[in-house]
């Protein structure tokens, strides 16, 4: 299928459940957008299973296997989604929660990674689904980062306090970066690609992290100093379009976390570019185009996660598999979460902030990209159908609660 009627289409449909979703149902937009997509991958299911589907399931099912999930999200609109995210945050008030964000993205998600893995390890053993250990710790790395994409309009929605969405959202820009990390490496000892040696596992954090963060401070002060010489918001949005494209671009020819990249990078214009140099009427001309560009690149992801229903495999040990790894990934997050808090507790956010956050780490597109990514094989339908599980659970109940488990007093006012 020809690129441009595959971006056609996925425009079409993101406008049109958009507009269901607004004029009908009105939930917030990503969880709307992405229930309207698998209703629609339901009733073609049905109707193929009944005779009565006249090849659409089939031609939904081609016109997925066209779409390269794990590239378009993570190479072609993560960058972009994430710059907007983090345009959006206050250096400062990640400052004053630096050390927990930086133990829940690190320590905590390594510790849910092996929770997950152990855990899933014997689970599916039980239910006749065996699955080598390292295929286990892979799934673990898949579900245990939260996705900023996810986490950041709905917390919004939900009217979380400051102090917990900035905990929230800053470890979800961070551990995504950290847990594609974790991937690749866990990837490459399964495939043979890697070797397990705590040498080779230790250059591969150095250069991904650290290389990734130094290469985001370094294109984000060369972006901040080419936007203090020009007063032209047509010009300044080019920039930090090139700053994206090119900065992700590099990053990964470079080796390092085009993700923690791009999140620094983002930082930095956000923060010093916008205070030191830009006019209002770009602040505010910037502001719009990249709120623009996260919608409608939101909208396009979430009908592509409800679409991708059509490809997971549905059997009875499967579905099984899946109700078992939303309780397990939900528990481990639990623990992961609790064993910084412990250390860090001069700094607890306030009476069960824990549940918030433990209930507030929503899953999303980055997941389901990891999983994509893996060659057929069993291991890749049984850990596709789980993180699938994980998703929807996550968005679809997580997303839609979260609101209620905070106080009254507790929810920022609307309007």
């Amino acid at each position: 299928m020809h690129l441009f009627n595959i971006i056609a289409i996925l425009f079409v449909l993101s406008a049109l459940f958009a507009y269901l979703n607004h004029r009908f149902f009105k939930l917030p937009a990503a969880i709307g957008l992405m229930l309207i997509s698998m209703v629609v991958s339901l009733a073609l299911v049905f109707m193929g299973h009944s005779g009565l589907g006249f090849g659409f399931e089939s031609e939904g099912v081609r016109f997925l296997s066209n779409v390269d999930f794990d590239k378009t999200l993570m190479v072609g609109m993560l960058g972009f989604m994430l710059f907007a995210g983090a345009l959006k945050l206050n250096v400062n008030d990640l400052l004053e929660h630096k050390w927990k964000i930086g133990l829940f993205a690190t320590a905590g998600l390594i510790t849910s990674v092996l929770l997950v893995g152990s855990s899933m390890y014997f689970a599916l053993k039980a239910i006749g689904l065996e699955m080598g250990y390292i295929y286990c710790l892979l799934f673990g790395a898949i579900v245990s980062p939260t996705d900023p994409i996810a986490v950041l309009g709905i917390l919004r929605e939900a009217r979380t306090p400051k102090a917990l969405e900035i905990s929230i959202t800053g470890e979800a820009l961070f551990n995504d970066g950290v847990a594609v990390v974790v991937f690749v490496i866990l990837h490459g000892i399964a495939t043979g690609e890697h070797s397990a040696s705590v040498g080779e596992v230790s250059v591969l954090f150095i250069e991904e992290i650290v290389g990734g963060f130094t290469f985001g401070l370094a294109i984000g002060w060369l972006a901040y100093r080419v936007l203090k010489t020009v007063d032209n918001y047509q010009v300044e949005i080019l920039v930090t379009l090139a700053l994206v494209t090119g900065g992700y671009a590099m990053a990964l020819s470079m080796h390092t976390s085009g993700p923690i990249a791009i999140v620094v990078a983002g930082l930095m214009v956000g923060n010093v570019g916008r205070k030191f140099a830009m006019s209002d009427r770009t602040r505010e001309r910037l502001d719009m185009f990249w709120e623009l560009i996260d919608e409608i690149l939101n909208s396009i992801l979430f009908v592509l996660i409800g679409l991708e229903l059509l490809a997971v495999t549905m059997n009875g040990r499967f579905v099984l598999a899946g109700a078992v790894a939303i309780a397990v990934a939900l528990a481990a997050r639990f623990v992961s979460l609790a064993i910084p808090s412990a250390v860090l507790r001069p700094l607890d956010l306030g009476k069960g902030s824990l549940k918030i956050l433990t209930w507030g780490g929503l899953r999303g597109g980055i997941a389901v990209a990891l999983a994509l990514s893996l060659q057929p094989g069993f291991e890749r339908s049984v850990i596709l159908t789980m993180t699938y599980s994980v998703v929807v659970f996550s968005i679809l109940v997580q997303g839609l609660t979260l609101k209620y488990l905070l106080k009254p007093g507790q929810r920022v006012p609307s309007g």
